[in-house]
């Protein structure tokens, strides 16, 4: 049991989620928070939780080949290789929804990118020892 001082007696190791669904909802657009989704979901999954990383909004076009790259933002490990670490050990779906707005198909995507909507990230996120984070 980890014990952190001043809070005796709480079992963070049995009260962590085992599963962390995040639904990244910025791209270039707001370039912080959109890194912050990202390196939060490589990390978990080096962590060993089993992460769902979802791509609305603007962040729909990293679900493109090459469109990682053109991201950059001081100091944040890249996004390419957190998008590796997190097709490695999670999955990464693009939003149905999203993906239609911007003329994106299954062929388009990076491989291991699946393509589903809303009631599939319903089920994800009230599933059992689930967090659910939005970004």
């Amino acid at each position: 049991m980890a014990v952190t001082p001043g809070c005796t007696g709480v079992d963070y190791d049995s009260a962590m989620a085992k599963k962390l669904v995040i639904k990244v909802t910025a791209g270039a657009d707001a370039p912080e928070r959109c890194s912050q989704a990202f390196t939060v979901a490589a990390v978990a999954v080096a962590s060993g939780v089993d992460v769902s990383l979802w791509l609305t909004g603007e962040s729909a076009w990293f679900a493109l080949p090459g469109r990682a790259a053109e991201f950059e933002l001081p100091h944040a490990a890249p996004l390419p290789d957190l998008i590796d670490s997190i097709l490695a050990g999670g999955r990464l779906t693009l939003c149905t929804q999203c993906a239609a707005r911007r003329d994106i198909t299954e062929k388009d995507v990076i491989e291991g990118v699946r393509i589903a909507g809303a009631q599939v990230f319903v089920q994800e996120a009230l599933g059992d020892e689930t967090q659910a984070l939005v970004y």
